[in-house]
């Protein structure tokens, strides 16, 4: 598996987790959990552009 192909995967699972987490937190946005896994999830969308753009 690529380094890329690895990244969309996690970007899918956190995706998954963080509306899980909204859902249980009854939505509210403010939630130190909420804001946590917002920012895992920004992280690593971050690593998957900076990866993108040094391939192009």
């Amino acid at each position: 598996m690529s380094e890329i192909e690895k990244l969309l995967r996690d970007v899918d699972k956190l995706k998954t987790n963080l509306n899980e987490l909204i859902k249980e937190k009854n939505f509210n946005l403010q939630d130190p959990e909420i804001i946590k896994a917002s920012q895992d999830l920004n992280n690593v969308i971050n690593k998957y552009n900076n990866l993108i753009i040094k391939k192009m």
